[in-house]
């Protein structure tokens, strides 16, 4: 510079740019973000200050679209950059082509404020997680084919139940493009005619390897995917985002498989339950009435429905052994057919109730049949019935009694002996029906 020579503001202006430029041509700066400002052009303006000063700072659209996490005001960032000067104002600003939060990794930052961000949206409300299927009997795979997570799945399913239909969509799970390729394979296989649910994951790895599992548009995907989703990305301790997202989470994606199968292994258990269950209570139900038909029969006022009662307490074992075949039957049907499993779980409870209620309704109509064949019917309205020969023989006509014989004489509840002092063999019934009125007037 020339000390005589009169300058122009932007001659002089000029000369300070090339001089910073040239000797500050890489610097790494540490500050508070403030007076954050996003453009519509995509560029970002913003403040980097400290206790004494501030320096502005501009980052291109460019880089901005490689920066993970979200700037905010008050967050402390390292950057680096080259100083320049704005020409039209004047002022020396940096450049700034890399930035990363202060004292944490850039990507873990990234990770907590989009936690965050979505869970405030409510994607990770356990109120809307979807059910896995009973029996799914299609399953859509959305990962690498050359990794060793697909390799676990179908060996997994295989090694439970071979015939299920596994759909892979081969997807990137690294690098870049592996979120878009995780994008697209959930929203296919969410049409994908037939499909149940869908494992979306990859093996283990560190931070970076994983992130594209981080990734919104992943979490996205995932929520809006009508089918249930398990995320079975391979870490047992970390977390991912789209293990928020996701209906269920596995640690491993060969865990991912069990998980798709354990609700059929639940059902066969719940049907073997269930049917011991039927099995018990009637029995238990049939051998109570069994016993209460034979009390009944060694009662002595039945001695002479033997063959009756014996006929019932025949079909009690024939009502026994049908329920079995019906149980036995019914596991059978179950059985039969995978495809009709679903169907015939949502019938069991409804067919199982009819066949106890044909039952409960055979006996009450056999239990009535007894009851009307019951003297004790009679005896409870205040009849009696008389017995001779110490009570071992029934009194059923008048020629069966003489003088001084000794009778005894059976209420519904008690019974008296008494001695017979005389016999009217013609004396009709009628006479011991006295009419009060007719009594009353004579």
């Amino acid at each position: 510079m020339k000390p005589d020579r009169v300058y122009t503001v932007s001659e002089i202006t000029q000369l300070i740019k090339t001089e910073l430029e040239s000797n500050f041509a890489l610097v790494w700066i540490e500050g508070e973000i403030s007076d954050f400002r996003r453009a519509h052009s995509g560029h970002v303006y913003m403040k980097l200050k400290d206790e004494k000063s501030q320096l502005s700072a501009v980052i291109w659209r460019s880089s901005v679209q490689r920066i993970p996490f979200e700037m905010e005001n008050g967050l402390l960032v390292v950057c680096k950059g080259r100083i320049s000067v704005y020409e039209a104002r004047g002022e020396y600003q940096i450049i700034v082509d890399v930035i990363e939060p202060k004292g944490k990794g850039a990507l873990q930052l990234a990770f907590e404020q989009l936690k965050e961000r979505l869970n405030k949206e409510g994607l990770f409300d356990p109120r809307i997680k979807k059910r896995l299927p009973l029996l799914p009997k299609k399953v859509g795979v959305v990962t690498s084919p050359r990794g060793a997570a697909i390799v676990d799945i179908i060996r997994t399913l295989e090694r439970r139940f071979a015939k299920l239909h596994v759909v892979i969509y081969p997807a990137k799970v690294q690098g870049e493009g592996a979120a878009a390729e995780i994008e697209e394979g959930i929203d296919y296989l969410s049409h994908y005619p037939g499909i149940d649910v869908i494992i979306v994951g990859r093996g283990g790895g560190s931070m970076e390897d994983l992130w594209a599992f981080n990734e919104e548009r992943v979490a996205r995907a995932i929520f809006r995917c009508p089918i249930p989703v398990i995320s079975a990305v391979g870490h047992e301790i970390d977390f991912t985002i789209s293990d928020f997202v996701a209906d269920y989470r596995a640690s491993t994606p060969s865990v991912a498989a069990e998980m798709v199968i354990e609700k059929e292994q639940s059902f066969q258990e719940w049907i073997s339950n269930f049917e011991d269950r039927i099995r018990h209570h009637l029995s238990y139900h049939l051998q109570e009435q069994k016993n209460r038909v034979l009390d009944l029969v060694h009662h002595r006022v039945f001695q002479n429905f033997k063959l009756q009662l014996f006929g019932l307490a025949q079909r009690v074992d024939e009502l026994e052994a049908l329920s079995v075949d019906a149980i036995k039957n019914l596991r059978h049907r179950l059985g039969e057919s995978r495809s009709r499993a679903v169907l015939l779980e949502e019938k069991t409870a409804s067919l199982t109730r009819g066949m106890i209620q044909v039952w409960k309704a055979l006996w009450e109509r056999l239990s009535v049949e007894l009851d009307s064949l019951s003297p004790l019917n009679v005896l409870q309205k205040g009849y009696t019935l008389c017995w001779k020969n110490g009570g071992q023989v029934l009194v059923r006509t008048i020629d069966d009694v003489e003088d001084n014989q000794e009778i005894c004489v059976t209420f519904s509840r008690g019974e008296f002996s008494c001695l017979v002092q005389g016999v009217d063999k013609e004396k009709p019934i009628e006479s011991r029906f006295v009419d009060p009125e007719k009594t009353n007037r004579k």
